[in-house]
């Protein structure tokens, strides 16, 4: 693999030192630029993928044909490992939403309306096969608790490596209209221990903003200058470059941003590290990141798991506890069965700066409505493409120091939600482009169908609650249900719940209850936060399926920033972004009770959290409210009980 030349390096980092020497600090904002190429490549589009996958086809199965091309790379132990695991994945797939689909057949009585029934057993098949990939997902999850990974990607391997002096590494942080205090308090934090490794001269920072608000843009410079005054006065360390870079023109949101900056200064470097704007990331973490790249030559992209932590309202918490319970578990199983084809995020992640300026362009999705235009989820496209080159992309499950923040409040988690899924449903557009690895097709068709599940759930319900109505006459006793029927139960509370028994399980295995509190603490926090779940779930149902309508129909999309600080959410604002929620389920189950009384019982699992959506909005996102709770040891996480010192340094920046 290329590699930069180090005397081009020294010469560079020569330049560099002039400039620190020369200059009053404030007055360089950015280094001289050394332009490069980042040209996208057009996309072939769905159909004309699917025309030449079958072409291509074709012409290998007649005699002499040739084979389709594909990148020159020699296959790897873990890749005959992957295709194991892969098939035992799909086959458990299969198996088991086969055998749910059948009892669910077998426990639908004749309502009289077999499009009707046919149609629910389809959509049941379609949401038993979504429910048990999250479900087996975690089960790899738990059993790499249990027996480790020798496969993956893991910091244990080069803890002893040393960091090479040439292996210049910029870490980037994007950022528009952001809260400037809470953004420049964790970069702080983060260059403050990355100087404590004793590697700050193989990092240079750039803090690269798109943001338009005068006011905004004056409190980012005077942040900049804060910070580069901040680290000077530590003479005692090496200092870290810290540049701050105001893009003109704001084309292409994040992804062009980026790119922006690979144009203009990424020959100068061998990798970069891409942090969010509420990214923390310690200067362990980082130089690790480092390391497994050079020690893994062939890693084109690799993702941390990044831990959420930061906020104190319940909604917050509720989050961070979740993702370090379960949500560690489904990341460990997609490491199982991704391996060196895996996701990335977008943030909290290194890149292997060469390839990715060559093959990671972003040309827009031609065509118009929603779906086209600009990419907007970048991350997995970028992922796709560098993979499609012949590079690896890792996830790495047991690096320690990767941090975030969760959306404060619901209203909030809704607005990035509904970017996510236009992104995401965008995405799809892309399943058929040649070259693409399978399990990146995959996680395109995931990603649409985590938004796409929720219309199906809708009218999944919908389908159930016509059928009651229309089929009283015939429909099961509540008092007698088919032995079919309470197996189909069992089975889908199962498929449910079981993710979050087995994190539960893992962290006692790990001997790590303490860190939440203890054992009872734990245990109640998981009740708290399983509660939570089900009364917003139906919110996130109907909210996601507007997304996807709105998506679908093309409307405008406004981006911004989320929040970054808790506010609290207004009775005014919950009862105008939800009450029209609660109105449609309370005027539905009131047209279906008139009908048929016995018909509310598949509403009343919807209906009860939606009537409760306003109140329950406005309770969660209040930080009195979470501050009690965590005085009560409820939903503590480890990162609170025992607080790393770069987050601590983080808190007391913002002073938090």
């Amino acid at each position: 693999m290329d590699q930069h030349h180090p005397s081009r390096m020294n010469a560079t980092r020569a330049v560099r030192s002039a400039l620190r020497e020369e200059r009053h600090p404030n007055s360089v904002t950015a280094p001289p630029v050394h332009r490069g190429s980042m040209a996208p490549l057009p996309w072939r589009g769905f159909w004309n993928g699917v025309g030449t996958a079958l072409l291509s086809g074709a012409n290998r199965m007649l005699p002499g044909g040739a084979s389709a091309a594909s990148v020159d790379e020699p296959h790897e132990p873990w890749q005959a490992a992957a295709t194991r695991r892969r098939l035992v994945f799909l086959l458990f797939t299969v198996l088991s939403t086969g055998l749910a689909s059948w009892l669910f057949a077998q426990a639908q009585p004749d309502y009289g309306s077999a499009w009707l029934e046919w149609g629910q057993i389809a959509l049941f098949a379609v949401l038993s096969t979504w429910v048990v990939t999250g479900f087996v997902t975690a089960l790899m999850g738990f059993w790499v608790t249990l027996r480790g990974d020798p496969h993956s990607l893991s910091a244990r391997d080069v803890q002893g490596h040393a960091v090479d002096p040439q292996a210049r590494t910029a870490i980037i942080m994007p950022i528009c209209n952001e809260d400037v205090a809470t953004v420049f308090a964790g970069l702080r934090a983060t260059c403050e221990s990355v100087a404590a490794t004793g590697h700050a001269t193989v990092f240079d920072v750039f803090v690269l903003s798109d943001s338009n608000q005068p006011d905004v843009i004056a409190a980012e410079r005077a942040a900049w200058a804060a910070l580069r005054t901040a680290l000077a006065a530590h003479p005692d360390q090496p200092q870290i470059e810290v540049y701050y870079r105001l893009r003109q023109r704001r084309t292409h949101r994040k992804a062009g941003n980026v790119a922006d900056f690979c144009r203009r200064w990424g020959r100068d470097y061998r990798y970069m590290v891409v942090l969010d704007a509420d990214s923390v990331m310690s200067g362990d973490c980082i130089v690790s990141l480092v390391k497994l790249m050079e020690a893994n030559p062939r890693a084109g992209i690799i993702q941390t798991a990044s831990q959420a932590v930061g906020h104190a309202t319940l909604h917050a918490r509720a989050q961070q506890f979740a993702s370090r319970v379960t949500g560690r578990l489904f990341t460990l199983g997609m490491q199982f069965w991704q391996l060196g084809e895996s996701h990335y995020w977008g943030h909290n992640a290194i890149l292997r700066i060469e390839p990715f300026m060559r093959h990671c362009a972003l040309a827009p999705i031609r065509g118009s409505g929603g779906l086209a235009g600009p990419i907007l989820s970048h991350d997995f496209v970028e992922a796709a493409l560098m993979r499609r080159a012949g590079w690896h992309v890792w996830l790495v499950g047991d690096l320690a120091g990767s941090y975030e923040q969760q959306p404060p409040d619901l209203l909030s988690e809704l607005q990035r939600d509904r970017r996510w899924c236009q992104g995401n449903l965008q995405n799809s557009r892309l399943i058929a482009e040649p070259g693409l690895h399978r399990v990146h097709r995959a996680m395109f068709a995931i990603g649409a169908m985590s938004y796409l599940s929720a219309p199906l759930w809708l009218a999944f319900l919908t389908f159930g609650t016509a059928l009651w109505v229309t089929g009283a006459a015939v429909a099961p006793d509540w008092h007698a249900l088919p032995s079919e029927l309470r197996s189909l139960w069992a089975w889908t509370l199962l498929m449910l719940f079981m993710p979050r028994v087995l994190g539960l399980a893992a962290v006692f295995l790990r001997r790590g209850a303490a860190g939440f509190g203890g054992s009872w603490a734990l245990l109640r926090s998981a009740a708290v936060e399983t509660v939570l779940a089900v009364l917003q779930a139906p919110v996130r149902m109907l909210a996601h399926s507007f997304f996807v309508l709105v998506a679908l129909t093309g409307w405008k999309l406004e981006w911004k920033s989320p929040p970054r600080s808790a506010t609290g959410v207004s009775w005014r604002d919950a009862a105008l972004r939800l009450a029209p929620m609660t109105a449609v389920i309370a005027l539905q189950g009131a047209a279906v009770a008139v009908v048929q009384m016995g018909a509310l019982v598949w509403l009343a699992p919807v209906g009860l959290p939606l009537l409760l959506a306003v109140p329950l909005a406005v309770l969660t996102s209040h930080v009195a409210f979470g501050g009690r709770m965590r005085s009560r040891g409820v939903l503590l996480i480890p990162e609170e009980a025992r607080s790393p010192a770069v987050l601590r340094r983080a808190w007391r920046h913002a002073g938090q």
